[in-house]
Parts: C-alpha cells; structure tokens; sequence
C-alpha cells in the first residue's frame, strides 16, 4: 500500500491537462456490451476503476485494448452473463452491466456492487426499472439473476428517488431500452453531462434516444447497435478539484481539456466568493492570488446544482476562508467522513444532521490522516497543500480511483507530493 506525503505551499500556479472523465468512461465502456461490433474510445482516463471494469468485461466476453488513453473495445468468442463478486466487489458503478447483459442476452447473473463506503446507495431503482422493461428479478446468495422471455418490451419508468434521480439507474435503465421492442419513456432522469455522452454515445451507434439533456427520455428500441469510434468528455469533478485547490491555496491555475459548461454552479461560485475566473470553450482560469475569499453556503443537489462529488473537496476550501461557510449533503447524507481528518488538522468544523458548519480561518497543519473514499482523499490532499509542515494522507488507493497521474499533476503546479510505501496498513 502506499501514500502520499505533501508539503504545503502557498505558491500554486501552472497549467492542468484535465483527463477523461471517469464517471463517463464506464458506462461508455459497459456499453460496448450492447453490440457484436469494435467500440473505439478516446479520452479514457488511466485508472484504477476503469482497469477494474476491463477485468469485468473479459468473462463478459470483451477483450479491451487499452493504450495512451484509448481504448478498442472487440468481442471474443467466449463469453460469460456472470459478473462475480471478486470483481464486482471492487466498484458499486459495476451494477451497470446489468441492463446491457439483460436486453442482448436475456440472461444475467451480477453480483451486489461495492465501492466507496460513506451511507447506503441501494439499487432499488436499477431493479425497478428492469422489472418494469420485462424482467423477472430473482436475488439470491448475494446475485441479481436477471432474465427475460423473448425480448425486454418499452414502458413508462419513472427514475425519482428519496435523493433525486440516480445516475447509474438512468444510464442502466436507458442501455436496457434502446434493444428493448418499443418505446421506452424515462421520467425524471439524471440530467449529468455523463448521462448525456452515454445517450450521445449510443445515438452514434445507431440508438434513437430523443430529449437528451433532460429530465424526459424518449427511447424507441432497434434491433441492433452498430460499431463507433467516440470521445469521452472531461472530467468536471477532477476540474472542479484543481479549481478549489487553486482558490484554497490563493493561487492561479489554467485549467486544459475542460469543458466550462459543466461546470456553472461551480464556477459560479467561485465568482461570488472572490475568484476571478476566465474560460474558453476548452479551458478555465482561476485567479484567487492576494484574494480575501468570503465564506459561502451551499447544498448538494442533482446536476445542473452543486455536485456532490466535489462536497468534501470544497469543504476543504472553506476551512481556508475566515468567517463561517455550512455545507449541505441533499445526496448521500452520511458523506462527512472527511470532518474528523480535517479536525486532526487544527479545522474547526461542527457537524449536524445532514450538514457541517465550517468556522474557517484557523491554520492548519501537516498531520496523518486517512482517505475514507475518493473525494474525501482529494479533500485531503487539497488540505495538506494549505497546511504548515508536511501531511501524509493513507489509503490512497480510494484516490487512485478517480484522480489519473494525481501526484504528477500535483508537482507540476508546486504543490510537492510524493507518492511513498505505507508502513502503516
């Protein structure tokens, strides 16, 4: 295992190439489950997670060619409608092989996903959804066996849950659809720009997806999906991560291979709190150099809002803003276990029930600390390049999920991190 130890800086300033994004890349790469024919990306990010999902798509029968950030996607003659817990274990974003397998194949065994640990995420409506195309659904000694007779058949599904919609839901619900007979409406779908590039995606494959971009998907099923060569959007969570590391430091970033209209509520933001913030079609730059930034409230909400993905990692930036600043989760309610971390470090943070309020200000300084999950690491990471002294953030393994040559990119700007072996396991 290993960790990163950064020293803290107070001089960040460079360019950022912005990588392909991940909560993009793997519905896309499932999607090449839906047709016989080479699926070609571009723009995949390097990463953990997405190295995981290739092992699940050999036994799925998809030999997956991966080299300088593309991938070709064939099909092998051997192949498997089971994806085991050994390996589905490793990511919850696995359960979307589950509409695929089930509309090409009519059979599928899957097992119960894992992930980041920070609340309950239930798949209630991924399994409502495939009921309601035609499926009987049958989950036994921790398996969803899934099966339909003669072909899954359109319906009206509507994808609302106690948080919002669900964004692997839609983009099961709607690769299950598009082989489905029929018309398929899904209401109250995720409106995410990964949601969109999946829908984008399958149209280039010969789908006919109608309302993308919105809460209402019109989804008329064809008998098949065709071969295409495709590019994967930018990271905005990754964006979103340089923009508050920027601003938490005082620094100045731009920011490359981005695309600034997926991120408005962000940038937005960070424009009423003081950042200067200039784009393009492709980049951003942030200017908080010399800046008194003013403390801010905000609330997770599903896209076009505040995302939640980037909830602790602007936590982070509030601990560096006197005055008070309260954060809250609308998402995943539990998602605070970043806040004890940030207190080892001298942050003065109250929690309450599905918020946290930040009396920012106080200096920090270089402490062990422990990555819970993926944002909550970059969380920290962004904190030991505010703090005095050197921090060394453990279990970096969550962080490598979602972050592509992190610590590289990281020194590139003169926040100095080395990634080093753990002696504490």
């Amino acid at each position: 295992m290993y960790r990163y130890s950064i020293e803290g800086t107070n001089n960040i300033d460079g360019v950022v190439k912005i990588s392909g994004s991940k909560n993009a890349a793997l519905p896309l790469l499932v999607a090449s489950l839906l047709t016989d024919e080479p699926i070609v990306l571009h723009n995949v990010p390097d990463l953990v997670d997405v190295h995981v999902l290739i092992n699940i798509l050999s036994p799925l029968g998809k030999s997956v060619d991966f080299k300088n950030n593309t991938t070709v996607v064939i099909s092998k003659n051997e192949k498997s409608e089971e994806a085991p817990y050994k390996l589905v274990k490793k990511m919850r974003g696995s359960i979307i092989v589950l509409g695929p397998l089930l509309a090409k194949r009519g059979h599928c065994r899957v097992s119960y996903p894992g992930g980041c640990a920070f609340g309950p995420r239930p798949i209630d409506l991924h399994l409502k959804g495939m009921e309601a195309l035609g499926a009987k659904i049958n989950i036994t000694e921790g398996y969803i066996e899934a099966s339909v007779d003669g072909s899954l058949v359109g319906s009206d599904i509507d994808l609302s849950g106690k948080f919002g919609p669900t964004v692997l839901g839609t983009d099961n619900v709607m690769m299950a659809a598009v082989l489905a007979k029929g018309t398929t409406i899904i209401r109250n779908a995720a409106m995410e720009p990964e949601c969109t590039n999946l829908a984008q995606l399958l149209v280039a494959m010969g789908a006919k997806i109608e309302g993308i971009g919105t809460s209402t998907l019109t989804i008329t099923g064809v008998d098949k999906l065709n071969a295409v060569e495709f590019e994967i959007i930018p990271d905005r969570i990754e964006a979103g991560t340089f923009l508050a590391l920027a601003a938490s430091v005082r620094g100045r970033l731009k920011l490359e291979n981005t695309n600034p209209n997926h991120l408005t509520s962000v940038l937005e933001l960070l424009k009423k709190i003081g950042c200067d913030i200039n784009t393009t079609d492709t980049t951003i730059e942030i200017n908080a150099k010399d800046k008194e930034l003013k403390p801010f409230d905000i609330e997770t909400l599903p896209y076009p809002h505040f995302p939640t993905d980037l909830q602790a990692i602007f936590t982070t930036l509030a601990c560096t803003i006197k005055g008070k600043s309260t954060i809250t989760e609308r998402i995943y309610p539990d998602r605070f276990n970043n806040v004890p971390e940030l207190i080892r470090m001298g942050a003065k943070i109250d929690i309450n029930e599905h918020s946290i309020t930040i009396n920012g200000g106080a200096k920090l300084s270089g402490a062990e600390v422990q990555a819970s999950d993926l944002r909550a690491g970059a969380g920290l990471v962004i904190a030991g390049a505010c703090a005095s002294g050197v921090t060394k953030v453990h279990r970096i393994y969550h962080i490598e999920r979602g972050y592509e040559n992190f610590e590289e990119k990281l020194s590139n700007i003169n926040v100095h991190t080395v990634k080093e072996l753990d002696d504490i396991l």
